[in-house]
């Protein structure tokens, strides 16, 4: 089980994050690179940052899935936002995700950071994730 706090020697979290994330020994981290908003059908991709922050998460779920774990093992996450105007679309896909993945408010480690632009033209969104998956 992950331990997370919120020391009272540093301000509290500004968003929905903790400060630290505690990963027990006996357990390997497993580095996933940006999910962004496409679709594993190559269908279209949504326009706007809330769309593509869904599916993101929607990849992000199922690589969750993939390992055999699920959204509390996610000790540390980072993401990228093309532009200070995306950010509200952004927070209201997270919110919603975090809602169902959280229902307790247990959430990881986060970071975000407001960038020029990601690595492909029309994408907005890009979430990384460290997960603690138990060695079998």
């Amino acid at each position: 089980m992950l331990s997370r706090t919120n020391p009272a020697a540093v301000p509290p979290p500004i968003g929905r994050y903790h400060h630290t994330t505690t990963v027990p020994g006996g357990t390997d981290l497993v580095f996933v690179s940006g999910q962004v908003g496409h679709h594993v059908d190559g269908s279209s991709m949504a326009q706007d940052s809330a769309g593509q922050a869904r599916q993101a998460f929607r990849n992000l779920g199922a690589i969750l899935e993939d390992l055999s774990a699920g959204p509390g093992q996610i000790a540390k996450s980072l993401t990228f936002v093309a532009g200070a105007e995306h950010l509200p679309g952004f927070f209201a896909a997270r919110d919603d995700v975090f809602a169902r993945w959280y229902p307790e408010g247990d959430v990881p480690a986060h970071s975000l950071a407001v960038v020029a632009g990601l690595a492909a033209p029309g994408l907005l969104v890009e979430i990384e994730a460290v997960v603690a998956v138990t060695r079998t």
